[in-house]
């Protein structure tokens, strides 16, 4: 069978799901190149700092690796601007929206939410509130937020940061992505967890 042969999905027969089934499965073990595509697009991205967007992903994750973040959130740390292309004015919950089934919540509530917790170093400046991020004080994934933004994402900005290359995480995306999608195990494979 080359395609299906329905044209509403209530037509479809066993076989033809099966089909279907077997297609998807090889197009989501193929996720780990369309990551690093749109990563590399970043190079091409919005212009004006002195990094590229792909530079300053690199940057962000060679920061929290070099800080001990488990590898989860390592990962959370490197496609955290993903969206930047196609969801300029979303992008935080575009990127938490492709690691959430992989990775555990804490790391997908921190890239989900870093956008707001960012505005405390700019808002003031664009006629924005800086202290958004107040309202989730009591949040318990908010120190961890407060932590990524502080120690790795505003700071990697930085063209002469000695940031490691795409293919050094390579190994690290494939494992994350390999996961069985949300896996009640997803977060327990981490390693020791970051303390703030």
């Amino acid at each position: 069978m080359r395609a299906v042969r329905f044209r509403q999905m209530k037509d479809g027969t066993k076989a033809e799901y099966a089909f279907l089934y077997r297609l998807e499965r090889s197009y989501i073990e193929q996720l780990p190149e369309r990551i690093f595509a749109a990563l590399q697009g970043l190079d091409d991205g919005l212009g004006g700092y002195r990094v590229t967007r792909l530079e300053h992903s690199l940057q962000t994750a060679t920061r929290a690796e070099a800080d001990g973040a488990d590898e989860e959130m390592v990962f959370g740390a490197l496609l955290h601007d993903l969206g930047d292309q196609l969801a300029p004015e979303n992008h935080s919950r575009y990127a938490a929206e492709i690691i959430r089934p992989y990775v555990r919540a804490e790391v997908t509530w921190v890239v989900e939410h870093h956008g707001v917790f960012q505005k405390i170093y700019y808002g003031h400046f664009l006629g924005e509130d800086p202290k958004l991020r107040a309202a989730y004080r009591d949040h318990p994934y908010y120190d961890s937020c407060v932590r990524f933004c502080e120690r790795w994402d505003q700071a990697a900005f930085d063209p002469d940061y000695p940031m490691q290359s795409l293919e050094h995480f390579g190994p690290l995306v494939r494992r994350i992505l390999s996961r069985p999608a949300f896996h009640p195990a997803v977060g327990a494979q981490a390693g020791p967890r970051h303390r703030t």
